[in-house]
């Protein structure tokens, strides 16, 4: 089973982080990779986004599109990253999910197309 593992976290953490936590950050992920085999977890990709401020919304409706500089939505926490993962099943993405740092972690199976 395919899984996106979403990572959201409030920008601004960042602004004001130290090496200190950054390195922990690091870490934490370097840790979640490095632990991924063992857990029966295959990652196939993952990104860091850049900053919200970079985003562009493409809105359509119907034969119309509307196109806007900035995110979807303003929200508290934004989209930072992703990992896309192959799994036995969605408990084993979530055991190994909580190796991560402090993030609010959204865990989606990949619909067959």
């Amino acid at each position: 089973m395919r899984f996106l593992v979403l990572l959201y976290q409030d920008e601004q953490i960042w602004a004001s982080a130290d090496e200190a936590l950054i390195a922990q950050y690091y870490r934490d992920h370097g840790a979640y990779a490095d632990q991924a085999a063992s857990l029966g977890v295959t990652i196939e990709a993952s990104e860091a986004l850049r900053s919200v401020r970079t985003a562009t919304t493409l809105r359509r409706a119907g034969e119309d599109a509307t196109v806007r500089e900035g995110p979807f939505a303003e929200t508290a926490e934004q989209l930072g990253g992703f990992y896309l993962v192959d799994a036995p099943s969605l408990d084993t993405v979530l055991t190994h999910a909580r190796l991560l740092p402090e993030y609010t972690i959204e865990v989606r199976e990949i619909a067959p197309m």
